[in-house]
């Protein structure tokens, strides 16, 4: 039997149209609808959680505006460089994704940086060339504490955001993809990226990656495993340098061009050090230190006594040494190496007094893993650390993405070659070695470092020695196996001159 629709009513015609149009709608958004709720994203983690930043234009432009789901609202900052907004998500979040909705006044610079504790920041995404509008940025990383912070603009005006989204996603290492194409990719590399300040990916220019190539890669060395004539006595010459600048929240190496981005540090050897420094820009400056041709920059976190900083006083040593036991084979640094010795987040104890001398030391206190609550409150008495750098090489960069891995302590060979340079990291360079003394003692219980509590001590090096002088005083102190002062002087008992001696900037035979 088959139905001629033509032979119906019209009323049941209307009623099976009506049938069959809902049938579709159903099936059509069974088909789209439901995979579309099925896919669409969660609300931003950041919507409506509690936001700060470095200014506000004005009352009506506060940071929550940022964050509070209103495309209507907006934070704007005021009208100088650089500025911050960030928020709190409450807890640690596997991260997916940023997206800024930029009013006209938009950020052509600017980082997203990522933390844990608010102190301690991993910079994610990076762009010099932003041109505003809606950016949707990949990144990853494990965060409670997202901020977007900005170093140019691309007007007059200030840093505008109608919205702060932060997504949540998977749990990789912090990393980032650049997005929207063209945007400049993060990099550890910084405004101290080469000796030369060339960028690029060939020898001597900034790499890729965090990874900056040396302009004269030392290549086809293996780890001396020779038994010098003498295994003890001295080999190291002091670099004495004085606090040159203090209690400034600028890392040239870490947050490199982002001043007041990172905890205070205080600053020794040379004089210009600053956020913005580079290689060129040091070699310009003045030192504090004993030997003039020593242009170095070295800086480690500010140490304070409740809210006051205390600053070492006078002449501070730093061991320039042989970390392994064939000194002869130890070379100097090149130009523009650098590195960061330590963790500001580290938090075991034993793996930070494995890496001093004898610890914090304060009187006859010794072996301390953290800062004593109390010291002799006697004048003399002063808090003492001993740390020590890696001082083995990998030859082929002047810098890694967390700054350590071209860098390696030595290891024990045990055999009569006693300490060599591990088979990855061949070249030995000098052994680096903080001995700081700050005047502080009595009641210590309020006793800490911008970074946190001891074991979060760390420090950083820049290499700008003038090369001849480096070389002088290693072959002259260390090889010769002697021990010496930045002015060539001999440190045992008699005094008599090493046969170097300092004459302005050069040590000359």
């Amino acid at each position: 039997m088959t139905l001629s629709l033509r032979r119906l009513p019209r009323s049941r015609l209307f009623m099976l149209a009506g049938i069959a149009a809902a049938l579709a709608g159903f099936l059509g958004w069974f088909a789209t609808g439901a995979l579309r709720s099925a896919s669409a994203d969660a609300a931003p983690l950041s919507q409506g959680k509690p936001a700060t930043a470095s200014s506000s234009e004005g009352r009506a432009f506060p940071a929550s505006a940022a964050v509070d789901g209103d495309p209507n609202s907006r934070w704007s900052s005021a009208f100088s460089d650089p500025q911050w907004l960030q928020v709190d998500l409450g807890s640690p979040a596997s991260l997916s994704r940023v997206v800024l909705n930029w009013e006209r006044a938009y950020a052509t610079a600017y980082q997203i940086q990522i933390s844990t504790d608010a102190t301690n920041w991993t910079t994610v995404y990076s762009t010099t060339t932003s041109t505003g509008g809606k950016q949707t940025l990949t990144v990853s990383g494990l965060a409670r504490y997202v901020r977007m912070y900005g170093t140019a603009r691309a007007s007059g005006y200030g840093y505008s955001l109608y919205e702060f989204q932060v997504f949540a996603g998977s749990s990789a290492p912090a990393t980032a993809t650049v997005n929207p194409p063209g945007s400049a990719a993060p990099s550890s590399a910084g405004p101290i990226p080469t000796a030369t300040g060339t960028t690029g990916t060939g020898p001597g220019s900034g790499g890729t990656g965090g990874w900056i190539d040396a302009p004269n890669p030392v290549t086809n060395v293996k780890p001396s495993h020779e038994v010098p004539p003498n295994k003890g006595g001295f080999h190291e010459f002091q670099a004495n340098c004085s606090v040159s600048r203090s209690n400034l929240g600028d890392d040239p190496i870490v947050f490199p061009g982002l001043p007041g981005a990172s905890h205070m540090h205080t600053f020794m050897g040379n004089t210009t050090t600053n956020a913005a420094s580079s290689i060129d820009s040091l070699a310009k400056g003045q030192t504090t230190c004993k030997a003039k041709g020593d242009l170095s920059a070295y800086w480690m976190p500010t140490l304070y006594n409740g809210d006051a900083a205390v600053n070492p006083e006078g002449p501070q040593v730093i061991y320039y040494k042989t970390g392994v036991t064939d000194y002869r084979s130890v070379r100097p640094f090149p130009k523009g190496l650098r590195f960061v010795v330590g963790n500001a987040k580290n938090l075991d104890a034993d793996k930070f007094l494995a890496a001093t001398e004898k610890g914090f030391e304060c009187g006859d206190s010794y072996e301390n893993k953290n800062i004593p609550l109390s010291c002799p409150s006697d004048r003399s008495v002063k808090l003492n650390i001993r740390y020590q750098a890696p001082s083995g090489w990998d030859g082929r960069h002047l810098d890694s993405p967390d700054h350590q891995s071209h860098m390696a302590y030595p290891v024990d060979s045990h055999s009569a070659a006693g300490m060599v340079c591990p088979d990855d990291h061949p070249v030995a360079v000098p052994k680096l070695e903080f001995k700081m003394a700050w005047p502080v003692n009595g009641d210590m219980s309020k006793v800490h470092f911008a970074s946190g509590a001891g074991p979060t001590f760390h420090y950083d090096f820049v290499n700008v020695w003038d090369d001849r002088t480096l070389a002088a005083m290693i072959s002259g102190c260390i090889v010769a196996a002697r021990q010496c002062d930045a002015r060539g002087h001999d440190g045992r008992d008699d005094q008599q001159p090493a046969p170097y001696v300092l004459n302005n900037d050069y040590v000359l035979p």
